[in-house]
């Protein structure tokens, strides 16, 4: 059974090997874990996968072959699926969109907990309750400059909250570049050094040797020259970003390429109090953006990578993270980051000329003291140029 899940691995391009697989089945001999498929998921996570970017791979495949992981999640209120199955979409004009008024996040969210104890059936195509079709800033399926989204996908990206568990992808590194552009644009951050054991044969010195001793092989070695620049990438992930998931994952496949010293992360819209590696675990394998602040050191180059399109409650309100109630704004966690780490700067994928049309963007140059660079060559380069100094 577990020959035929190391060959379902291997198809998934994980790179697993047989010392692997036998230190896995030692395990399984000497019951170091209980019968359960958890149990059996993360010891085989430890053995077999060496690289956190295989995270996604694996999963996808223990799944496949395993018919299904459950995982653990929080738990929202339970609001009735009747009433949010849609049955007719409403389309406004444009005047009429724009005579909706905006409720404001406190007043929004402390409505939101009234319909919930007033509630007790299904409405569609309204403005007041939670439904379907209106104008309501509750429900899904209708248009309001500034609501909460339950259920349903979404349509115009203008909620300030989603009610609902949502699911990204985690970026691949292994994705083959189009160019070779982007990897050039990124060498120009890389500082080398030769340091630790010497385990590289120095030609030069050993000639000089040899012909110093008589001729006398006298061999000369030295350390490897190695790339002493230390990169932590943090990548905006979901949402308006599924519009920029293969130049991403290009960027992210050349900096894994480039950069041995490299740590990364995800967010989605702006940095809270935690981050995280794996998408499909990410409510229970987190990463306080604390650690991130004491466990690398100040010298470590910061790139976040992110459109920067959200409500700008995200941004400067408590308790404005799309997802859930945080309790400091997003402004404080960038403040911070960029206080920690001098050498900071945000690649940006969205099209330079839109940047001005949205708020959100520009209190994110504001916070990152004008370091916003586009997702282009051009971009690249001058982010390179800044982070090199």
């Amino acid at each position: 059974m577990l020959i035929d899940f190391f060959f379902t691995l291997k198809d998934a391009r994980i790179p697993v090997s047989i010392n692997e697989f036998l230190m896995l089945l030692e395990a399984m001999q000497k019951n170091v874990i209980s019968s359960s498929v958890d149990d059996f998921y993360y010891l085989a996570r430890i053995t077999l996968v060496k690289d956190e970017a295989n995270y996604d791979k694996f999963d996808q495949a223990f799944g496949s072959y395993f018919k299904g992981v459950t995982s653990i999640f929080e738990k929202h209120p339970e609001i009735a699926l009747d009433w949010l199955q849609q049955r007719l979409q409403r389309e406004l004009t444009p005047e009429q969109k724009a005579a909706l008024e905006k409720y404001g996040y406190d007043k929004l969210m402390d409505r939101l907990q009234e319909l919930l104890k007033q509630q007790h059936e299904r409405h569609e195509g309204g403005n007041k309750w939670i439904g379907t079709g209106g104008t309501s800033p509750f429900g899904n399926g209708g248009y309001n400059p500034e609501g909460i989204r339950i259920g349903g996908a979404s349509r115009n990206r203008s909620a300030v909250k989603v009610w609902e568990e949502r699911s990204y992808q985690d970026y691949d590194s292994e994705r083959e570049l189009g160019t070779r552009n982007i990897k050039v644009a990124l060498r120009r951050l890389r500082k080398f050094a030769r340091d630790g054991a010497a385990e590289e044969l120095a030609l030069d010195d050993t000639i000089r040797a040899t012909a110093h001793n008589a001729g006398y092989l006298d061999i000369r070695m030295r350390p490897e020259r190695r790339n002493h620049i230390k990169l932590m990438m943090l990548f905006d992930v979901g949402g308006s970003m599924d519009d920029h998931i293969a130049r991403t994952e290009e960027l992210f496949s050349a900096a894994k390429t480039e950069f041995k010293n490299m740590e990364f992360f995800y967010f989605h819209n702006c940095v809270y109090d935690y981050v995280w590696k794996n998408n499909r675990r990410r409510h229970t394998e987190r990463f306080p953006t604390w650690d991130l602040l004491h466990k690398y050191s100040a010298d470590t180059k910061l790139i976040l990578v992110g459109d920067a399109t959200m409500s700008p409650y995200e941004i400067v309100q408590p308790g404005g993270s799309i997802e859930y109630n945080n309790a400091e704004a997003g402004a404080v966690w960038l403040q911070r980051l960029t206080s920690t780490f001098a050498n900071f700067a945000w690649l940006n994928p969205e099209p330079e000329g839109l940047w001005q049309y949205r708020q959100s963007v520009t209190m994110i140059q504001q916070l990152m003291q004008q370091r916003m660079f586009g997702l282009t060559l051009d971009g690249l380069q001058r982010a390179m140029r800044l982070l090199s100094k």
